[in-house]
Formats: structure tokens, sequence, C-alpha cells
């Protein structure tokens, strides 16, 4: 008779040792330009995970008027996983700063990059119309 499921749930669940290094979750924090992990227990298969936000604002570097992009971030994880949190306040950081809208979304593609390793990742930005044009840009690292 074989037994379901193969591991033991703590193996395979959200265990208390998942939760250190985690400072942000949890906690009122402010905006800030860190990205917290925690560990991929399931680093054999491939699946992807997508984050996506409708409330991103930056400013143009140019004028200062603000932009206003929906972000997609998707990623097939390797040994790590990006706290959700943390990219909130991560993301947040860029409100007032001021940045082109393609530099910015390789700066995100580049911090996730550094922070997970992932197998593959991908950021899509979609900036909302100004000035009569929108602006989308898509980055990615690795191969899916």
């Amino acid at each position: 008779m074989k037994r379901y499921p193969k591991s033991e749930p703590e193996t395979r669940m959200t265990g208390q040792s998942d939760l250190n290094g985690l400072s942000l979750l949890g906690r009122k924090a402010k905006p800030q330009r860190t990205l917290e992990t925690f560990p991929n227990h399931h680093p054999g298969r491939d699946y992807v995970v997508t984050l996506t936000t409708d409330e991103f604002t930056c400013v143009c570097p140019a004028t200062g008027q603000p932009d206003f992009a929906k972000l997609k971030i998707e990623y097939i994880p390797n040994k790590k996983i990006v706290e959700s949190k943390s990219l909130k306040l991560y993301l947040w950081s860029f409100r007032n700063e001021g940045a082109f809208n393609e530099h910015l979304a390789n700066v995100i593609l580049d911090d996730l990059v550094a922070a997970l390793s992932p197998k593959w990742c991908k950021v899509t930005a979609e900036f909302a119309v100004r000035g009569g044009i929108a602006i989308s840009v898509e980055a990615e690292e690795g191969k899916r």
C-alpha cells in the first residue's frame, strides 16, 4: 500500500524555520529597497510564481510628473521565494524616484534576480498614458 502524501507535511509546508530572517512580515515598516526571501520547499519542480499590482508609482526624472503602472512579476523559483510584503515595500520605495520607465523595469528585474537567483524571471511594466503615449516594458532573464 502506498501512502500519500509522500513526505511529512512539515517538510512540504511552511515551518517556523521559514520565518528566520524575515524582519518585515507582520510589522509596521516603511518603504525600503530590501527584498526578503524564504526557502523554496519544491526546488526540483518548475512552477511559476506571478505577482501583480496596478498601484505602482514613480515620477518622470525630467518633469517630476507622476507615472502610474501595472506591474507583473513572473518567475520560476530556484532555492528562494520573495516574501510579498517586502516586495510591496520595495516597490513603494520608487514612489518619489525619478526614473525612465525602461530603466525601472530593468532595475526591478536585476534586483529580483540578485535576491532570488531564479531559474527564470520576467518583469512587465505597463505605464499609463501620459502625453498621449503609453509605454510597456518587458525585461526578462533566463529561459522559461
